[in-house]
C-alpha cells in the first residue's frame, strides 16, 4: 500500500485522526489531497512516524506495580501544561504533563489510559 486515508494512517500509527490533522497543520506530517479533497498519507510517512514513536518509547520493562490502568475523568489544558485526572480502580491519580504531550496523545475524558509512576513523577500513557 503506497497511500493511506487519514483514518487508516491514524490507526496504523496508534493515534487519533485529530492528532494527525494537528501534525499536518504543524508541519510534522505531509499529506496530499485527492481531487475529491480527501487527505492521503504516504506509506513512507506512516513508517517514519511509527519509527519516531518507537524510538521515543522508554526502553526496558515497567513494573506492573507502577502502572495504574484507568479512565481519564478530567483534562484541564492551559497554554503550557495539562492537568490529567485518571480514575484507576478506587484511586484518583492526577498528573501535570505538557500541553504538547496531552495534545499528541489526544487525551480526552472517557479514554482509557495508564498512569505510570516513575520515581517522584507520574506519566500518562495510552494502553497498548
Amino acid at each position: 500500500m503506497s497511500d493511506y486515508r487519514i483514518g487508516q494512517a491514524a490507526e496504523a500509527i496508534g493515534v487519533r485522526v485529530e492528532t494527525l490533522r494537528r501534525w499536518e497543520r504543524d508541519g510534522k506530517l505531509k499529506t496530499v489531497r485527492t481531487p475529491g479533497g480527501q487527505r492521503m498519507v504516504a506509506a513512507i510517512e506512516v513508517a517514519r512516524l511509527l519509527a519516531e514513536r518507537r524510538a521515543a518509547r522508554p526502553q526496558g520493562g515497567v513494573s506492573r506495580r507502577n502502572a495504574f490502568p484507568g479512565v481519564i475523568i478530567k483534562v484541564t489544558r492551559d497554554k503550557v501544561s495539562t492537568l490529567v485526572e485518571i480514575q484507576a480502580g478506587p484511586h484518583r491519580i492526577v498528573s501535570l504533563i505538557t500541553r504538547e504531550a496531552a495534545d499528541e496523545l489526544g487525551l480526552e475524558p472517557g479514554m482509557e489510559a495508564v498512569a505510570t509512576v516513575k520515581a517522584t513523577s507520574v506519566m500518562v500513557e495510552l494502553p497498548r
